[in-house]
């Protein structure tokens, strides 16, 4: 499965059709607002990516890197490009690990939706969580990368660093819970399922007590990660289309999902044997982000997994509606939507262990 997953995801491809963009406009743009670029420009796309495309500019001295909407009719409030930029420009002023952001279009007119440019940071990504390729003994060490790197994040205050409005502070699972099901509810083309549903009515009357805020990344995987070339270290977090202000516990728990998901479901290894891999336990690694973070220990475990599952759920229900829209950014995408009823089981089953 990690060479699949690999081969189908990583790296660039040409252009996919209703994706292009014309590569003398942008050029003009890209002379205007970035210090020092100079052309001829090439352009790739990243086979990655499920929601906003996402595009390598190649140039003679460097490249860059592209995020845009997609073209065509969009769901409310999906695909804010805007706030990608914001929060990368705000945790790269405080040496968090992301790629320089560079210079953000709001003109429809250049290349026909929004999109900024940053830059492109060369390592190590790993579309298999159980990082193939990292030999045994160092893997651990690759792990705590990762533990370090998000409870890193949910350690920044957000006002200090200019971002205490980038999101509603308290009541995330309530409002993220409301999101989740109106897009899935209103979202008629992409179908309906029968654990969704029980979901929906479910989840907001077993929120657990207690309320926390900090920045969360909303989509927290292996795969949204550039490692260092040879070190076990994170050097850019990728890919901040779902990022808010909320519940630090929904955000880790989201990247715990790894340890609950199978391998047939993108950033899952369930079943696996960890200890032949070399990877910590479940138990060990939340000790280490509760260690770390301040925390005694992590109670209300299922519900958050039922919430993150549910949540997971539904993105994957809008990718299905976007493919049957025409609007789908990947050629994967229907790999990733055929995993809603799988997904959504496995929700439903931790919601009634919880």
């Amino acid at each position: 499965m990690s060479t699949v997953q690999q081969s189908r995801y990583a790296g660039t491809e040409p252009v996919r059709p209703g994706y292009q963009i014309d590569p003398i406009r942008l050029t003009a743009w890209l002379e205007i607002h970035i210090e020092e670029f100079s052309g001829p420009l090439s352009i790739e796309q990243f086979k990655g990516g499920q929601s906003n495309p996402t595009y390598r500019l190649r140039t003679p001295r460097r490249d860059y890197v592209l995020r845009r909407k997609p073209p065509g009719n969009l769901l409310r409030g999906a695909h804010a490009v805007e706030r990608e930029y914001r929060v990368i420009s705000a945790l790269l002023r405080v040496g968090f690990p992301v790629a320089r952001a560079l210079a953000m279009c709001l003109d429809d007119a250049v290349i026909g939706t929004w999109f900024y440019v940053m830059e492109m940071v060369n390592g190590r990504v790993f579309w298999d969580s159980t990082l193939p390729g990292v030999i045994k003994k160092e893997r651990p060490q690759y792990f705590d990368a990762m533990n370090a790197t998000i409870s890193a994040l949910h350690q920044l205050h957000p006002g200090t660093i200019g971002l205490a409005d980038y999101g509603k502070p308290g009541n995330y699972f309530a409002r993220q819970i409301s999101r989740w099901s109106r897009q899935y509810t209103e979202d008629v083309v992409a179908g309906r399922n029968s654990n969704m549903d029980r979901l929906v009515d479910w989840l907001p009357s077993h929120i657990p007590p207690g309320e926390q805020t900090s920045i969360v990344h909303g989509d927290f995987r292996a795969d949204n990660l550039v490692f260092h070339p040879h070190e076990p270290r994170v050097i850019a977090v990728l890919d901040w289309e779902l990022s808010t202000l909320g519940h630090p516990l929904a955000d880790f728990t989201y990247h715990l999902m790894m340890y609950r998901l199978p391998p047939t479901i993108l950033g899952g290894f369930s079943g696996t044997d960890q200890g032949v891999l070399g990877i910590p336990s479940e138990a060990e690694y939340m000790a280490a982000y509760c260690r770390r973070t301040g925390r005694t220990e992590l109670t209300d475990l299922n519900f958050y997994l039922a919430f993150n599952m549910f949540r997971f759920a539904a993105i994957l229900h809008g990718i299905r509606g976007r493919l049957m829209r025409g609007t789908a950014s990947s050629v994967h995408a229907k790999a990733m939507a055929d995993n809603v009823e799988p997904l959504a089981e496995l929700a439903w089953a931790h919601a009634q262990r919880s």
